[in-house]
């Protein structure tokens, strides 16, 4: 299991994990921060980006935050940087 920090940007062009700042993943939504839409962008995206279920991604920390701790069921971080294209 994956656990580590994201930054969301929310309302960019496109939904993509854009790099990482230090130790945590940088990701930008389309959607806006209201009514948990750029929670369940990121849920999306980031098991779409893992090649997992999205009930296999959970945001432990941070639903009010642009920075959240995110949790990922079969994929280590390693292999999620590799997924998204981004060597650690």
């Amino acid at each position: 299991m994956a656990r580590f920090t994201v930054k969301v940007h929310p309302r960019a062009r496109r939904s993509a994990v854009t790099g990482r700042l230090g130790e945590t993943w940088k990701v930008d939504l389309t959607a806006p921060p209201v009514e948990g839409k750029a929670n369940e962008e990121c849920v999306r995206l980031l098991a779409e980006v893992a090649g997992v279920a999205r009930g296999r991604v959970r945001i432990v920390a941070g639903l009010t935050s642009r920075i959240k701790v995110v949790e990922i069921e079969g994929i280590s971080e390693e292999e999620f940087g590799r997924a998204a294209g981004i060597e650690l």
